[in-house]
């Protein structure tokens, strides 16, 4: 590494398992607020569901779940603390990147962040010969309106592969630290999932995922390093507090 870049803040890279929305939402949020508070290094998180699990965005009506037919209908669901629309997280590597007001990668805007996370994973992604590309344009569609799923909508920043949105992402930002977490669909079993299925077997391919992700994105940021790390016992204490705020009905079932 050159000098600069060693001066520059590493980034943490955590490796999680598959796990239900409550914690995988929980998780987030406690590195939100950790990150923003300098309690916590900037961390880039990766991780999978367990069971296949709908995300509603922020501001979506519970109702509009319950309509949902099955088999989407009939899956666990959860409330993102992030806006746009409803996910089904299955067969997929999700990624979180929380960093504080301050970062260097935020230096060009929070928008940089999308550009730099997407570029990285359309470079991975074609490691697996998928030439997926940045949509470029952005439909009418906001954080509180729009089509019920989020891969039904665009924004100039989505991945699509053909005219298949693969990967999307949003942003949740405080007067602290931003969060940005999206999803990378790798293969489905749902019609009501995006159609771009990638590569298979899934399970091998999320594993080299996850490694080439780290790779180009640490190629796409420059001076910032990305290091593997773990989990401290009071940031795992206080994501299991908010556990109980994404599994609870007041929460998820807004209307």
């Amino acid at each position: 590494n050159s000098p600069e870049r060693a001066r520059t803040p590493a980034i943490r890279v955590l490796n999680d398992p598959a796990l239900d929305g409550p914690t995988n939402m929980a998780r987030d949020e406690a590195l939100l607020v950790r990150v923003g508070k300098l309690e916590s290094p900037p961390t880039l998180r990766l991780y999978q569901w367990e069971p296949p699990t709908i995300s509603l965005g922020y501001f979506q009506p519970y109702a509009e779940y319950e309509s949902l037919p099955p088999p989407a209908g009939r899956l666990a669901v959860v409330r993102r603390t992030t806006g746009g629309g409803a996910i089904l997280h299955d067969m997929e590597l999700t990624y979180s990147l929380t960093l504080p007001t301050n970062h260097p990668l935020l230096a060009r805007g929070a928008s940089r962040l999308y550009e730099l996370a997407h570029d990285a994973i359309i470079a991975a992604l074609a490691s697996f010969g998928t030439h997926a590309a940045r949509g470029g344009q952005t439909d009418d569609s906001g954080a509180a309106r729009g089509p019920f799923f989020c891969f039904d909508r665009r924004h100039c920043y989505d991945v699509l592969l053909e005219h298949n949105k693969i990967v999307g992402s949003a942003q949740r930002r405080t007067r602290e630290a931003i969060l940005q977490h999206g999803s990378i669909i790798l293969a489905n079993r749902y019609d009501q999932q995006s159609t771009g299925v990638l590569v298979q077997p899934f399970a091998d391919a999320v594993q080299r995922t996850r490694s080439l992700l780290v790779d180009r994105l640490s190629e796409h940021a420059g001076t910032v390093s990305f290091v593997p790390g773990n989990w401290s016992q009071e940031e795992l204490s206080h994501s299991s507090t908010l556990i109980p705020k994404y599994a609870g009905a007041e929460g998820t079932q807004r209307t």
